[in-house]
């Protein structure tokens, strides 16, 4: 990715088990406060980036908009926050989240380094 990562702002627990939280890109920033906005949320409702077994390949990503949950990683990119929870951490620490356009269709693309196996949709992965 050449595009540069948000500022970010992390907190709670797993910053203290030594593993990295989420990055957005500027585009995925954009494309989630425009859904925020459609959807009239307010600040406390944030993204929640996690996984849930299945998929072709193990686990599969799973977002939706929440609120703090405790126990949550917290990561703020300019006003945004994200949570992750304590037991999807370790699976996702360290990912980029990105949007991405093209000609046949739009959306947000994981970039996980601790995913052995990734499937073709790229919504599932093994760890």
């Amino acid at each position: 990715m050449s595009e540069e990562l948000h500022e970010e702002t992390s907190h709670g627990p797993g910053n203290d088990n030594g593993l990295e939280g989420v990055k957005l890109t500027p585009r995925a920033v954009a494309a989630v406060r425009k859904m925020h906005e459609k959807e009239q949320l307010d600040a406390r409702q944030g993204l929640r980036i996690g996984v849930v077994g299945g998929g072709c390949s193990g686990f599969q990503y799973s977002m939706n908009f929440d609120s703090k949950k405790d126990g949550d990683l917290v990561t703020e990119f300019d006003g945004l926050n994200v949570f992750v929870d304590e037991i999807s951490l370790p699976y996702i620490a360290g990912i980029t989240l990105d949007f991405v356009e093209g000609l046949h269709n739009a959306g947000f693309r994981f970039e996980n380094p601790r995913a052995t196996r990734t499937c073709g949709c790229g919504s599932s992965f093994s760890a």
